[in-house]
């Protein structure tokens, strides 16, 4: 892949600016962090399934925070570029024209992740 603007390079600035915010709201910051960890968390779906269907939403949103948030959650549990094409795929039927502009954002943001994850792990040695 050639350079990633979809994920860090969203995330960084977003970090920033809510800082703030969250410094006058944290009951309500913190109140969306437990809801946040209580839908995610593994159930009659497992976390890789749940942060694939965010990353559609995110899509589906057109939510370049969430994208970034939820390719690195994918990433972060084991999807591959294979499951999250095809997610994404299913973003160009729903959404029609968006999806198509959108989806190559949150492909790109997944692999910007998955990269570093297969990096780190060529740098492990083998066990």
């Amino acid at each position: 892949m050639g350079e990633h603007m979809h994920g860090q390079e969203v995330l960084r600035p977003l970090g920033k600016e809510g800082r703030e915010l969250r410094l006058m709201v944290p009951d309500v910051y913190g109140a969306f962090s437990q809801l946040s960890q209580a839908a995610m968390a593994p159930g009659a779906l497992d976390a890789k399934t749940k942060e694939l269907l965010a990353l559609v939403m995110g899509v589906t949103l057109r939510c370049d925070g969430c994208i970034a948030t939820h390719a690195r959650g994918a990433a972060s549990v084991g999807a591959t570029r294979e499951e999250v094409a095809e997610a994404l795929a299913v973003t160009f039927l729903m959404n029609g024209g968006p999806g198509t502009v959108y989806g190559p954002r949150a492909y790109d943001a997944f692999c910007e992740y998955i990269e570093a994850i297969e990096a780190k792990g060529a740098d492990q040695p083998p066990t």
